[in-house]
């Protein structure tokens, strides 16, 4: 028995976390996110099966999903460059902004209440939704996106918020860039690599902010699975990256294959399921 949990248990956990590997590398492909919106619902309960402590569960989850998403992202971003769909212009805007978001964002982590992740997650993810789903083209903010220092604003404001939801910043991006009249294509190739700027940092700020955590609940510090590093699980990212990496490029295939539309429709559905756990946990 290893942390609570007998060895056919450990065998389930690990065959969840391949599952949920693949699947995150294959929406990462897809709609041109880290994978966050699946990691960190399904991680949740996993950790909840585990018996991790509630007031610790979701920045763990999130922690830990930022930390899988630095290879996915990269991985991602590789495959999206290469159908040449990818802004460069915009990622060079916003990498220093970015990168200062999520600076902010580790730290407001470190004192956050387990809620408020939860709230983050499911406002964005419900927006988005909504967005995708029951918008037009005639839902705009404006023709293009904005120039100089506003569009750095955003930047920061990406930074922070997937940074407290781990995710890879496509999801904000995306419904950013749709809403300044960009391709849904464009928009997820390029968001795709925003989750090489946000996962780095924001991985070693998750280490950074889980310390206290591990002092106040023992049982963070082995995760009940074993090997935390602060507020990421280094065998769940261990487990999770390899499958991870391998289903990117079978998502960027069929993301350049499918129809606008329906393309919309799938990730909005998708964010829509994904929000609606988390707001069932919040009753």
């Amino acid at each position: 028995m290893i942390a609570g949990l007998t060895i056919v248990d450990m065998m389930w956990l690990a065959a969840a976390l391949l599952i949920a590997g693949s699947v995150t590398g294959f929406l990462s492909g897809l709609f041109g996110v880290g994978g966050g919106a699946v990691l960190v619902p399904a991680l949740y309960e996993l950790f909840r099966f585990t018996g991790v402590p509630e007031e610790v569960r979701m920045p763990l989850c999130v922690g830990t999903s930022l930390a899988i998403i630095v290879p996915t992202s990269i991985r991602s971003y590789l495959a999206h460059r290469a159908t040449r769909t990818v802004d460069q212009s915009v990622l060079r805007a916003w990498a220093v902004p970015v990168v200062v978001g999520v600076v902010f964002g580790s730290v407001i982590a470190r004192f956050a209440p387990e809620q408020l992740f939860k709230i983050v997650f499911v406002v964005v993810a419900a927006v988005s939704a909504i967005r995708l789903l029951f918008g037009s083209d005639s839902w705009r903010l404006a023709d293009d996106l904005p120039k100089g220092g506003l569009l750095k604003f955003f930047g920061v404001g990406i930074g922070v918020l997937s940074t407290l939801m781990g995710i890879g910043g496509g999801q904000l991006s995306n419904l950013l860039m749709t809403f300044c009249g960009r391709p849904i294509h464009q928009a997820i190739a390029t968001s795709s690599g925003l989750g090489v700027l946000i996962s780095i940092p924001g991985a070693l700020g998750y280490v950074f902010a889980g310390w206290p955590a591990a002092a106040a609940y023992p049982s963070v510090a082995a995760l009940q699975v074993p090997f935390a590093l602060g507020y990421v699980s280094l065998i769940a990212a261990i487990v999770v990256m390899p499958t991870s990496i391998l289903a990117a490029p079978v998502g960027v295939r069929l993301a350049h294959a499918l129809p606008k539309r329906k393309l919309e429709i799938a990730f909005g559905i998708f964010l829509l399921t994904v929000s609606a756990r988390f707001v069932i946990s919040l009753i």
